[in-house]
């Protein structure tokens, strides 16, 4: 139906997050009818992320420099670290302000058994950091991973295998309860022990 151009980036777009195929061609007509000037612009943005963009050699984050900024700062705690699913768990947590220390990128979580996932996240680098004979001492592991199942299974085998290969580090999570105004006839029975277990 649409010429070979077209049809290559609907479909090259439909592999992005959340895209199908009718916000796809939206997407792609969008820049045809804006000319040549937006399309240059998104090819050179294109162009500088593939080029200046690295992995974090020490937490995995995506950076222009490895090691990253968070990494390199002298004045955070690198005896600390908080271990994330997702590069965009990172500005969210130093957007609060209550955490100063140092971080890991998961870069997913443990959705299924299998090697092949496994092998896809860094949780072997996050090991190998934790490790007693590593160039850092670390003392405390924040798991910093989201509530659901492939979240849980993820920081249950983490903390498992860290006290395992370190028994010295201290595991904790991130505490989960009531959000405020919340009803508690509305709760989740998951929420509710939650907030019981982590009362202050």
């Amino acid at each position: 139906m649409y010429s070979r151009s077209i049809t290559n980036l609907i479909q090259a777009l439909k592999k992005l997050p959340s895209v199908g195929e009718r916000t796809a061609e939206r997407y792609v007509f969008h820049l045809l009818k804006k000319g040549k000037g937006e399309v240059n612009d998104l090819r050179s943005a294109l162009d500088e992320l593939l080029t200046n963009t690295k992995s974090c050699e020490v937490c995995w984050n995506f950076s222009d420099s490895t090691p990253c900024n968070i990494c390199r700062d002298t004045k955070r705690d690198h005896t600390t670290v908080c271990v994330v699913a997702d590069p965009q768990d990172v500005p969210a947590i130093e957007k609060t302000g209550a955490h100063a220390g140092a971080y890991h990128v998961l870069r997913g979580v443990l959705e299924t058994a299998d090697e092949e996932n496994f092998a896809r996240i860094k949780i072997r680098e996050l090991l190998k950091r934790i490790h007693p004979t590593a160039k850092t001492k670390i003392y405390e592991i924040i798991l910093a991973l989201n509530p659901d199942l492939p979240g849980e299974t993820t920081a249950m085998y983490l903390e498992k295998n860290i006290v395992k290969i370190n028994p010295k580090i201290k595991v904790t999570r991130l505490a989960r309860g009531l959000p405020m105004g919340s009803d508690l006839q509305y709760a989740d029975e998951i929420t509710l022990a939650s907030a019981l277990k982590n009362r202050k």
